[in-house]
């Protein structure tokens, strides 16, 4: 049944320079990827959804405030030579970030949830309620996460128990895995066709093809493995009964491709390699 998402607009809010083993388990650690950060915007009546929020440019440009906040094992590289990288990736595709009327987050990694500080206050922003819970439990960062991202900013969370209708034409899938509470999300367009976006669920075509699990796995299952792959199996089954194309989250020439497919060339131009 067609549904009543009008569009499609990727978005690349930056890439991350990291081992093959991070997406991939078991993968060598000495292979490096250059991995896109993505971002999808879903155009509906009144505005965009956004599906992730990228990186947080204070944190990662601030030398004082860099070191605590980034991988040692990871370079991040931003859109646009200044400037916040939501901003800039926004401006790329020609859309305005205030036209936004609503947000959700596949997860609550720094790559993903960074951006949120952009709209608060602003939008309501969904997430499944187990990642939420377990970002915001004890006072330490958990992995992966960092709560300068979202602990106390002014946000209306909107949590959800698994898969659930963010708006019409858009739907959260629970594929927990990677993180408690990892979704992923299925659009309907409204000419019938659709896409399903596994984001971290399968960072590579690799994880999707071969069933692979990804390599960052935390999540608080007994095993953590079998419930990405299922994740995997799940994402695979429900796009070949819809007949959507299945895209993986991080995938360096997957994405690219698909941006380029859809008229889009906003990952085009100055970008910023950050080192510290």
């Amino acid at each position: 049944m067609p549904g009543t998402v009008r569009r499609v607009v990727p978005i690349t809010f930056g890439w991350e320079h990291m081992p093959l083993s991070i997406s991939v388990l078991g993968e060598d650690p000495t292979v490096v990827l250059r991995e896109p950060v993505p971002g999808v915007l879903c155009e509906v009546d009144g505005g965009w959804v956004l599906l992730d929020a990228g990186f947080n440019t204070p944190q990662l440009t601030d030398p004082a405030l860099a070191p605590g906040y980034v991988f040692d094992y990871v370079q991040d590289e931003l859109v646009g030579d200044a400037g916040d990288s939501v901003d800039v990736a926004f401006e790329r595709v020609g859309i305005d970030p205030d036209d936004v009327v609503a947000l959700a987050v596949s997860h609550l990694h720094y790559d993903h949830a960074g951006g949120l500080h952009r709209f608060e206050g602003k939008v309501p922003v969904h997430c499944q309620r187990k990642e939420l819970d377990a970002a915001l439990a004890g006072e330490e960062d958990a992995p992966g996460n960092r709560r300068v991202d979202y602990a106390g900013l002014d946000l209306d969370w909107r949590t959800a128990d698994g898969d659930v209708e963010l708006a019409p034409g858009i739907t959260a899938l629970a594929t927990y895995g990677h993180t408690p509470g990892h979704q992923s999300f299925m659009v309907d367009l409204a000419d019938g066709s659709g896409f399903v976006f596994a984001f971290d669920a399968a960072d590579l075509q690799r994880n999707l093809d071969d069933e692979l699990s990804p390599g960052g796995l935390f999540s608080d299952a007994d095993d953590p493995e079998a419930e990405a792959i299922e994740a995997i199996r799940r994402l695979k089954k429900l796009s070949v009964e819809k007949g959507y194309r299945l895209l993986p989250g991080h995938d360096p020439d997957v994405w690219p491709a698909f941006t380029a497919e859809l008229g889009v060339a906003g990952a085009d131009g100055p970008s910023r390699l950050l080192e510290w």
